[in-house]
C-alpha cells in the first residue's frame, strides 16, 4: 500500500511571479523524493506525490497546504495568501512502477485521480479515496469539517503549522524563539490555527490506517 497526493495550486493566476510558491513548493516536495520519479510538478500548478508510507499522508499534505498558505505577494501586506491548494489523496496498492510518478499506476494513482476530479463538485479542498468505504467516509467528514478552519489559515497561522509538522516534538517556546514571538502569543497562534484538532483527525487517521494494514 502507498499514498498518492494530488493536487492543484488554487489562484495560481493571481501571482504574477509564480516562483514565490513554485520555489517553496519544489523545496518542500524534494525533503520526500525526487523529481520525477516520486514526484511532479507540471502545467504550471498541477503536482503529483508518492508516499510510500500512506500514514504520513495527512500530514503532507497539510504541509503543502501550509506551505503554499504562507505565500503573499511582495507588495501586499494582507493577512491571508490569495492562494490555497487542492488536494486529493489515493491510498491503495501500486501495479506499476514507472520511471516517473505519472507513467506509475495502480489503484491508488486511481483513487487519487477519481477523487481529485470531485474536488470542486464537492467544494472541498482536501479528501480521500481507498479501499476502504467506512475508513474513508468518516476521514473525508473529519476533513471537511477541518476545512472550515484551514481553508481561512493566516499566513502567520499557516507559518505555524508549518513549524510544528517540521518539529512536532519542539515546544511552544522553542518555536516562539524561531518565529521572534513570545510563548504567549504562539499559543494564541496555535488556537487559532486549531493544531490541536488537527493533531486529533491526524492521531485518528493513523490509528485506523494502522488497523487495516494489519
Amino acid at each position: 500500500m502507498i499514498a498518492v497526493l494530488k493536487g492543484d495550486i488554487i489562484a495560481s493566476r493571481k501571482i504574477s511571479n509564480p516562483e514565490i510558491w513554485i520555489n517553496p513548493l519544489k523545496s518542500l516536495l524534494s525533503k520526500w523524493g525526487s523529481s520525477p520519479k516520486d514526484w511532479e510538478l507540471v502545467w504550471g500548478d498541477f503536482f503529483q506525490l508518492e508516499i510510500t508510507s500512506p500514514k504520513e499522508a495527512l500530514e503532507k499534505a497539510w504541509a503543502i497546504k501550509s506551505t503554499i498558505k504562507q505565500v503573499s505577494p511582495r507588495d501586499s501586506d494582507k493577512k491571508n495568501s490569495p492562494l490555497d491548494v487542492r488536494i486529493a489523496i489515493g491510498i491503495g496498492a501500486k501495479s506499476y512502477d514507472g520511471s516517473k510518478i505519472s507513467e506509475s499506476n495502480g489503484p491508488a494513482f486511481v483513487y487519487a485521480g477519481e477523487r481529485f476530479d470531485t474536488l470542486k463538485k464537492d467544494r472541498v479542498n482536501l479528501a480521500i479515496q481507498s479501499p476502504w468505504e467506512d475508513f474513508e467516509k468518516e476521514i473525508n467528514l473529519y476533513l471537511k469539517l477541518a476545512g472550515t478552519f484551514m481553508d481561512t489559515w493566516t499566513i502567520s497561522s499557516a507559518e505555524l503549522v508549518y513549524l510544528y509538522l517540521q518539529n512536532p516534538l519542539a515546544t511552544q517556546e522553542e518555536i516562539g524563539k524561531k518565529l521572534g514571538i513570545k510563548q504567549n502569543s504562539v499559543s494564541g497562534r496555535w488556537s487559532r490555527a486549531k493544531i490541536d484538532e488537527l493533531i486529533e483527525i491526524n492521531r485518528v487517521f493513523q490509528q485506523k490506517i494502522n488497523n487495516l494494514l494489519l
